[in-house]
């Protein structure tokens, strides 16, 4: 069995972050580790407190897990400080860690800042470098690629300029402000539209972090960059179709597909 760890924070209510990660990983046939980052107390309706880890301890969970079950792919979410980052990244290079997928969490869908400045310097120093793709949101690709995204050719142009800067793979996600449920994918070597459904669902917490464990679980058995991304929305397509609806707030998916394995 493959094995996939997510270096994130975690989500009491289950629908983000770290659980929302490891729910993905099983049902997409890879064996899930967790590096918890920072505990958050969160629900549907917004988060109401974090509380992160030590850079210590940070990082011993990380040695923990590579010189035991030595993980095929990372994902990485939310990481709220430079000293957190840092450590992360200097694991990262001392393990020579493979297939990296970084969900750059640093502006909510709604343009909210969600990391300080220094954080999001040492992101962009420290771990783009070792990441073999970023999946940004509109808001975070307009603050990475330093223009405004207004369409669908400036979603490719602001990839491109990320990709070019960063030296890394984009997946730069469409969402309702732009392209609905079409997502554009850069890399050197091939610039592609990964085209989806739209599914009317106000439920969507933890969507990002189920594209990129998605894809890091594809990347970890083996598939190409397009064929995992392909893979990962047609997953999280289904995820939506479910129709999950949990909380008073935007809720969780239902990362089973309605699929009970053990009863």
């Amino acid at each position: 069995m493959k094995k996939v760890l997510t270096i994130a924070g975690s989500d009491c209510s289950g629908g983000a972050g770290i659980q929302a990660d490891l729910k993905t990983m099983a049902a997409n046939g890879v064996y899930g580790m967790s590096a918890v980052m920072a505990l958050t107390a969160q629900n549907t309706t917004g988060v109401q407190g974090i509380m992160e880890v030590t850079p210590e301890f940070a990082g011993q969970q990380i040695d923990s897990i590579f010189t035991d079950i030595r993980p095929d792919a990372v994902k990485i979410g939310m990481l709220s400080s430079g000293e957190i980052i840092h450590v992360v990244a200097e694991k990262l290079k001392e393990y020579q860690a493979e297939h990296i997928v970084l969900d750059p969490v640093m502006v909510s869908t709604s343009g909210h800042r969600l990391i300080q400045k220094d954080a999001e310097q040492s992101l962009k120093k420290e771990l783009f470098p070792l990441a073999e793709l970023i999946t940004p949101n509109i808001p975070e690709a307009e603050v990475l690629s330093g223009r405004k995204i207004k369409n669908a050719q400036d979603m490719e142009s602001a990839a491109e300029k990320i990709v070019e800067e960063y030296g890394c793979a984009v997946l730069l996600k469409g969402g309702h402000r732009i392209n609905d449920a079409n997502d554009f994918l850069c890399t050197w070597e091939k610039k592609v539209w990964i085209c989806g459904e739209r599914v009317e669902n106000p439920n969507t917490h933890g969507t990002g972090c189920t594209l990129s464990s998605a894809i890091a679980s594809n990347l970890a058995k083996g598939a190409g960059m397009e064929e995992a991304v392909q893979k990962a929305k047609e997953y999280l397509t289904e995820a939506l179709k479910e129709q999950l609806d949990l909380g008073a707030g935007s809720g969780p998916m239902d990362h089973t597909l309605g699929k009970i394995i053990f009863e």
